[in-house]
């Protein structure tokens, strides 16, 4: 499906958060709560994003956006997470990552 996008995010709260606005969006949403979990996912799912966190358990987003890389899978990838220096942006755009988004994050009302 052209409008699956995968979510890896520890925090059950964001992942639900971000899930709910995606499908208001029109979009389909898979969820992965761990790291390998969610390099699993990518693989056998064949998202059309991949939304990242970078602190995750069992394999952190660094490695999961590595790996992806290597294994010549270049589905679009967003990090979103709480580090926001600016070695860790760079670090994460050289490892193949699309874009880098920082928590917390809002909603601009208009």
């Amino acid at each position: 499906m052209l409008n699956k996008i995968l979510i890896i995010e520890d925090e059950h709260s964001i992942a639900t958060l971000l899930s709910y606005n995606l499908v208001q969006a029109g979009y389909e949403t898979i969820v992965a709560y761990d790291g390998k979990e969610g390099y699993e996912m990518a693989i056998s799912e064949k998202p059309s994003l991949i939304v990242l966190d970078l602190m995750l358990p069992s394999m952190d987003g660094v490695e999961v956006c590595k790996s992806l890389r290597q294994q010549k899978i270049n589905t679009p990838i967003i990090m979103l997470t709480a580090k926001g220096d600016e070695f860790d942006k760079v670090l994460g755009l050289e490892l193949g990552a699309d874009d880098y988004m920082t928590k917390p994050f809002s909603r601009v009302k208009s």
